[in-house]
């Protein structure tokens, strides 16, 4: 359960290599600022160049004036940062993506061709290839009573350590407006939540998500 590959397709984003030798999805949270650190310098200067303190814009990379950056931070190329986005540091963004205003973004990795686009809050998190956030929908990275975050799926629950991690979104799945994804959230590939859902858990590829209990497979 869990393996990497069928949740992200991990051509699709320059931290591929965080994943070496890891089991779950989750595990590279705490390493993405030390592997920005990594390989911010070595990056292609006729691609990248670097502003600011730790961070690493591509130059076809469009970025609002408002907009706030805060490194360690790479930006992909084609990708497009709007108005009074907030990324706080420890942020990984892929190719021909798009944060929209006042999106914030904290300790994530945003695969190629995601879009974040209107008031999310992403923290803690890892979206796959063309997954999508409708507006208002957001990440919450801390349980209440502030104890280790589990991943519980049906006969069980994994310990994961962490203090701190909200979602794994795969490939091409569709988060519809003002969703709530609870800590330990692992959507599968190309699943489909429903608009103001509050998905906690685990929910398989290939579905429609509605609400809990309610899940249904999609049938091409």
């Amino acid at each position: 359960m869990f393996e990497v590959n069928d949740y992200l397709d991990l051509t699709h984003t320059i931290a591929a290599p965080l994943w070496d030798g890891k089991q779950y999805p989750w595990e590279v949270l705490p390493e993405i600022s030390d592997f920005i650190m990594r390989i911010g310098p070595t990056l292609d200067k006729e691609i990248y160049e670097q502003r600011g303190e730790d961070i690493w814009v591509a130059k076809s990379a469009d970025i609002f004036d408002s907009a706030y950056l805060k490194g360690p931070l790479i930006i992909g190329p084609d990708t497009t940062v709007r108005h009074c986005a907030f990324i706080r540091g420890s942020v990984i963004i892929g190719a021909n993506a798009v944060v929209g205003n006042s999106t914030e973004l904290k300790n994530v990795i945003l695969f190629d061709n995601v879009q974040v686009p209107h008031y999310n809050y992403v923290g803690d998190s890892i979206l796959g290839y063309r997954a999508h956030m409708g507006a208002g929908s957001i990440t919450s990275n801390v349980k209440s009573d502030k104890t280790l975050v589990c991943v519980k799926y049906d006969g069980g629950q994994i310990e994961t350590g962490l203090k701190k991690f909200a979602a794994v979104i795969g490939d091409n799945v569709e988060v519809g407006c003002g969703s709530v994804l609870n800590p330990g959230s692992v959507i599968g590939r190309n699943t489909r939540i429903y608009p103001l859902s509050m998905v906690r858990g685990t929910v398989s590829a290939n579905s429609i998500y509605k609400k809990s209990g309610d899940i249904t497979e999609i049938i091409h």
